[in-house]
Order: structure tokens, then sequence, then C-alpha cells
């Protein structure tokens, strides 16, 4: 990189970062200082980046291909076999022998580093399923004979995708509640206070058990079913943040000025408010990460048609004569909700103002 590209970068970081308020600047200071959440951060960052690019990274269909000085895109369009000297009209197999030996002769294709998808059946191995890891799949197979290393890629975007939404629509739910509740008291707090603890005390699992066997779950439907009962993680600090402010100088001022309740509860209460909630977010993505393993190991969750690590799960208990299984995704687990951990912690010690004054 030039002298010339390296100032203007240095410029550009320097004007973002005066973009920042000082409380932010001390904030992040405090959080990169903190070398096992910044180190966590950056390789969960990784690890999720790579999934985003599972299709490329892990698929059983050509990134880019030249037939009869042609090119294809398969990983981006469909084409059928009649495309490539086939007789079909029927979408392309590209593992196919004649397929191959056709666009061999003709041209040459390139595939991903592994040429497997998630829900790809290598009908060519020479050991029964689970295969062992081998040059062939680096982390064998599962009973199906279907790559893990790349269901474990497809699962981990899956998981953490979903892990986000949830948390995301839950907080936003949450937060709301506990502002209501704790702005304006009263008979609104009692009657929802009283409404919340007849909520959580409904059998959750009794439920996505009926749900399950009216339907098959799907990403959405699940997604809705957890935030139902997950929103209330939030609730309860939001409302004792909400109680604390309301009775303070400079909200009984701003009332006394006739500013509207609005603005009072999303310009001077509710900042002070989230503050406390984002040092519980990562907490709450690794507990909806182990949610949806778990419902999808006991069969509550995603139907085969989905990558699912808490299938992974199961298969490792069903194949104890195939330690693989259970070991690989043991070790994706535990890291991937270690990393989560370790991330929270580095952002509750960011948000302490007593570690940061």
């Amino acid at each position: 990189m030039s002298k010339r590209n390296k100032l203007l970068l240095e410029r550009l970081k320097e004007h973002i970062w005066q973009g920042f308020s000082p409380l932010t600047q001390r904030r992040l200071c405090a959080f990169a200082k903190n070398k096992r959440a910044f180190v966590s951060l950056v390789i969960f960052g990784a690890v999720f980046a790579l999934s985003l690019f599972s299709e490329v990274i892990a698929n059983d269909k050509p990134l880019i291909m030249k037939y009869k000085g042609k090119f294809y895109f398969p990983i981006l369009f469909e084409y059928t076999e009649q495309e490539f000297g086939g007789d079909f009209p029927t979408p392309a197999d590209y593992r196919d022998a004649y397929i191959k030996q056709n666009v061999e002769r003709e041209g040459w294709m390139l595939m991903p580093l592994i040429p497997f998808s998630f829900n790809t059946v290598d009908y060519d191995l020479l050991s029964p399923t689970p295969a062992a890891p081998s040059s062939r799949h680096w982390l064998g197979t599962d009973d199906e004979g279907r790559d893990i290393l790349a269901r474990i890629l497809y699962g981990i975007r899956l998981s953490v995708v979903f892990a986000f939404l949830l948390t995301a629509v839950s907080s936003v739910i949450g937060i709301a509640a506990g502002a209501i509740q704790g702005y304006w008291g009263g008979k609104i707090d009692i009657f929802m206070q009283r409404f919340m603890e007849i909520w959580e005390s409904l059998p959750q699992l009794f439920i996505l058990i009926i749900v399950a066997s009216i339907f098959v779950p799907t990403f959405w439907s699940l997604l809705i079913i957890l935030m139902l009962f997950s929103w209330t993680s939030l609730t309860g600090m939001v409302r004792a943040e909400f109680l604390r402010a309301r009775n303070l100088e400079y909200v009984k001022a701003a009332k006394a000025l006739g500013v509207g309740n609005g603005r009072i509860i999303f310009r001077h209460i509710l900042p002070n408010a989230v503050v406390a909630t984002v040092t519980f977010v990562p907490f709450v993505l690794s507990e909806a990460i182990v949610a949806l393993t778990a419902l999808d190991f006991l069969g509550l969750g995603l139907s085969q048609d989905y990558p699912s690590l808490g299938d992974l799960v199961r298969q490792g208990k069903d194949n104890l004569q195939a330690p693989w299984i259970g070991i690989t995704i043991f070790v994706v687990l535990s890291s991937l909700l270690t990393l989560l951990i370790f991330i929270g912690e580095g952002v509750r010690d960011a948000f302490d103002a007593r570690k940061n004054s």
C-alpha cells in the first residue's frame, strides 16, 4: 500500500473515530483492552462471515464452468441436463459421471473447496455410513452420508441468524413492555406484572409439542413461538431502570417544562435503560442458540430440510460407534457459546462505569 493510501486510510479512521462521543470512545477502548473479549469477537465474526458464504465454500454445484465456449454460473442459476448433453429437462447433476465427462471434454468446471452441500448424499462412499474422516470428507459423514463439515457451516449460519433475529425482536418487545410498566407504574404496572407471571408459568415445552404435532415447524413459525416466551428476559431490568429514573430531577424538570411523555421516554430515560440491557445481549444470543439446538435435538424444532446443529447432536447420541460426530459437534457448540460468553463479559465490563471512570 502506498504512503498516500495509508494516509487516506488513517484520516478515514480518525474521522470515523471522531464521530463517536467521548463516552462511546472510552467504552470501545475498554472493550479493546480486554484481549479475551476482543479476540473472541474477531474469531466469532470471522466464523460467522465464513458461514455467510457457505454456498461458495461448500456446494455440490460448480462456482463457474465453461462449456462449448460459453460460461455458466450454476451456483447462481439453475440449468438442465440437456444444456450439457443430457437427455432430460431436469436440473443438472454435476456429480453425475456422464455430465462430468461432457463438460471436461468440451470445457471445464471450478468446484467449491468442499464439493458437498449440507443436504448432499454421497452415494460413492467406499465405507458404510457414518463414514470416518478422510480426504474426501474432512470431518466424516453422518448416518445418511452427508458431509459433516458442510452441515456445520450451514448450521452455524442458521443458528446465529436465528439467534440474532430472536434476540432483536424479543429485545424490542421486552424493552417496550418494561418501559410502559416502569414509566406509568400504578395499575398498569400491577396488571402487566400479573400477566407476565401467568405468561411465564405456561408450559413452553408442552406448547411446542402440540404445535409440532399439528404441523412441521418452519424457521419463521419456530421463531415466532420462541419469541412469544423469550421477550420477558429483559423486561424486568428495563422496568426497574424506568422506575428509578422517572423520579430523578431531570425527568421531573422535563415534565414541569411541558415535555411530552414520548420525548421523555425515548430521549431521556430509554438510552440509560438500553445501556443496562446491551450487556445482556450476548448472553441472550447464546440462550437462543441453545434453545434452537435443544429443540432440534428433541425433534421439536426444524425439519430435516434445514441444516441443524441439534440434528448433529442427536446423530452423535444415536451413533456412538462414530465418535467423530459427537466430538465435532461438541467442540463446535462449546466454542461458539464460549466466544459469546467472553464477548458478553467484555461488553459488560466496557459499560461498567466503575471500571471506566
